[in-house]
Formats: C-alpha cells, structure tokens, sequence
C-alpha cells in the first residue's frame, strides 16, 4: 500500500518539490535550480537525484512510493511525451519515461497550468469540486480545465489555454502567440498595464494613476479600491473581457466552479466581484449562478496537483 508521492513543478528558474503522504498532506517541501543549459540535459537528472536522495533521507521503501507527479511549462501528450518546452531548452521529449528509468517509480506529466487546476480542486479554492475551470493571470493568462475530475488536455496538449481565447476581433496589435485580440492581451498584468496606459492617454480625467511612474495591474487596482475613476474604467474594461470570456467557457464545460489565481488575483474580493458583474450578465441560464472564486494555493497549486496527478490512476 503506497504511504508516499512525489509532486514537482517544473519552472524555468526552479523545480518546487514536495513529499506528501497519499492523503495530501506535505511532509517537505524544498526547491533546487534549474539547470537550463546545454538544452536542459541535466534537469531530470537533478530531479531524480533530489528525490531519491529525499527517500534515503527519510528512510522510505521505495515500495511505498505511488510515483512522481510532475507539472511542466508547456503541452503534454498522453505518450508523456512534450512537442517542446521553450523555456527548458527541450525539444520532443519523453518525460514520463525519462524520469521514470532514472527514478525507477512510476512517473505523470502533466501541462503546469493544468496540473495547477488540479491542485486547487483537490486542496485549494475548489475543494470539493469535481468540474473546475482554473484561470491564472499573471505576465500571462493560463488556465486548467477539469471535467468529471479529469483534466482536458486535448487533441494537441492544448486544451485549457484560455489566454488564447480570440475575445477583440478590433485588436491591431499581436499576442505573445502572434495572433490578435486574444484574452490575454487585456486580462493578464501586462493586458492590464497596457489597458492603463491607453485609458491615461484617450481619456481626461484626474487621477492618481496620472503619478504613478510605472503602472502596473496592482497599482491599478489600488486605485480603483481607493475609488478613483480612471482606475474605475480600466478595472471594468478588464472585467469585461474576462467575464464575458468566462461565460463562454460555462457553455463549453459548465464547471461547478471558477477559481481566479495568479498575481493579479491578488487584489482579492473587488477582482471577483467585478468580473462576476459581467459573467452573470451573459451566462447561459443554468450556468449564471456558478461561483467564481479566489485561489488559495498560490505558489503551491502546482506540487499538489502534481501529486494528485500521480494518486489519480485513471487520470
């Protein structure tokens, strides 16, 4: 009987690694470098050092171990296998069996943003949940989709790649992915900044945003909790493009439940409540009564579900 796991997130600057008992409590957590160079040959290698140098530490039977759930930065076939992971320096790669022959446990991949979903339905804001949609804002917008507690990966990996959702056919300038008018444009910290910007320039009134030498999506919100009109207007064009966006998703996969994750989200109760405004104006009748929620997990979201990605053997 599996007493252990494994779950890591893979970054570009850290690998995050925890040791849970199967019934998602943390007994450690630590991180090591990630070691980039020469096409990131030696970041399995450090991963499966760190871990089995973990099971010798602490005395486990490697019989007891269920495996290693891992979350990486980009698609994830069901072979195990990634296309790519850009920010690795990796091409085609088979993690699962990689880290599996230097490991010698049982290994699941799975794409970072998902398995954060995960995570979060297990242990974090969705608790509870069996149906979830996980949205992430940061320098971009990524996002998880779980149905019937299974995440949707897809025919390509890409199944839950919201930020790319085509949401302005007016937009003239390109996305990071090179298409325009994609949600991430307005709603990440930098779709928020840029939407700041605009508004200081097209539009006259005070406002303290008119001080602020750098704008950012927390500077922005911090004036609008303080009640300035401009940050009003910019706070709400954002909502609008991410509640709408998320009322198309509920006719897509109808979640028990929106969790709001990611650096932005960390301007908290207002973040939700104005976005809520516009989802509940669109949403399909049987779907407009879906609570939308803040992630609890932050930085951990992705150790969890990489763990609760290698305990869920149908996954």
């Amino acid at each position: 009987m599996a007493k252990w796991c494994f779950g890591i997130d893979l970054g570009g600057t850290t690998v995050k690694c925890a040791l849970f008992q199967t019934d998602g409590t943390v007994e450690e957590k630590w991180e090591i470098v990630t070691r980039t160079e020469n096409n990131g040959e030696a970041i399995l290698p450090d991963i499966a050092a760190t871990i089995l140098a973990k099971i010798e530490e602490k005395k486990i039977d490697k019989a007891e171990v269920a495996g290693v759930g891992i979350g990486v930065p980009g698609p994830v076939e069901e072979t195990g296998e990634i296309p790519c992971a850009v920010n690795l320096h990796w091409g085609r790669k088979n993690i699962e069996k990689e880290l599996g022959d230097l490991t010698g446990l049982a290994v699941k991949a799975g794409n970072d943003a998902n398995v954060a979903a995960l995570g979060e339905m297990w242990k974090g804001g969705g608790q509870g949940a069996k149906n979830l949609i996980l949205v992430t804002l940061g320098t971009g917008v990524g996002g998880g989709i779980i149905v019937n507690e299974k995440i949707v990966t897809g025919a390509h990996g890409a199944g839950g790649e919201i930020g790319h959702a085509f949401v302005n056919p007016a937009e003239t300038k390109a996305c990071n992915c090179g298409n325009k008018g994609c949600l991430e444009q307005y709603a990440s910290a930098t779709g928020i900044a840029r939407l700041a910007k605009e508004a200081l320039e097209s539009e006259t009134e005070d406002s303290v945003l008119r001080t602020v030498k750098n704008i950012s999506a927390k500077s922005v919100f911090d004036a609008y909790k303080e009640g300035d009109v401009l940050a009003g207007k910019i706070v709400d064009k954002f909502a609008a493009y991410l509640g709408n966006a998320l009322a198309v998703f509920a006719c897509v996969s109808d979640p028990d439940v929106f969790v709001i994750g990611g650096g932005v989200s960390k301007a908290g109760q207002v973040l939700i409540d104005a976005v809520e405004k516009y989802y509940k104006a669109h949403a399909f009748t049987a779907s407009k009564e879906t609570p939308i929620k803040l992630a609890t997990l932050g930085n951990d979201a992705g150790i969890y579900g990489a763990a609760k990605l290698i305990l869920s053997k149908d996954n």
